[in-house]
């Protein structure tokens, strides 16, 4: 009996800790297609793609990015792999390894202003969190003290 190299689909979500479903939905998508096919259909996952899973999901829920997001950013990564590929294929062009860099640093801004759009939200709700707690405090303290809290702010 032949093996197929990769992780079937079960055995895939299992270890990344999502269903099949979502493994699905995300090759819908375009974020995640499986390497390869048994000759049945079956989907084979390799290591790498379940890094890049790992990676989906942590834009997904520690970044808060949602699946469009998500999709953008992947393909921006991946045309970044490409030129890093391209760069480095030793063409010894300056003028065309200048044009790869343009184009990566373009590409890397993009990111960073996705990243720092986020930050700024969190930054924002951090401090509306840290607000309210001083706000707690505050009241806290009064009425530990016996006395009469501070009026509520508008």
């Amino acid at each position: 009996m032949v093996t197929q190299p990769g992780l079937r689909i079960g055995e895939a979500a299992a270890r990344a800790g999502v269903s099949t479903r979502t493994l699905r939905y995300y090759e819908e998508l375009g974020l995640l297609p499986p390497s390869t096919r048994t000759t049945g259909g079956a989907r084979r996952y390799t290591e790498a793609e379940l890094e890049r899973l790992a990676h989906i999901r942590e834009l997904q829920d520690l970044m808060g990015f949602d699946l469009e997001e998500i999709r953008a950013i992947v393909a921006t990564e991946d045309r970044l792999a490409a030129l890093r590929a391209a760069y480095f294929a030793g063409e010894g062009d300056p003028g065309r390894q200048v044009e790869i860099l343009d184009e990566a640093l373009g590409l890397n801004a993009t990111l960073r202003e996705q990243v720092e759009a986020k930050r700024a939200g969190l930054d924002r709700m951090l401090g509306e969190l840290n607000g309210r707690r001083e706000r707690y405090l505050e009241v806290r303290d009064a009425l530990v003290k016996g006395e009469e809290p501070p009026p509520a702010r508008t």
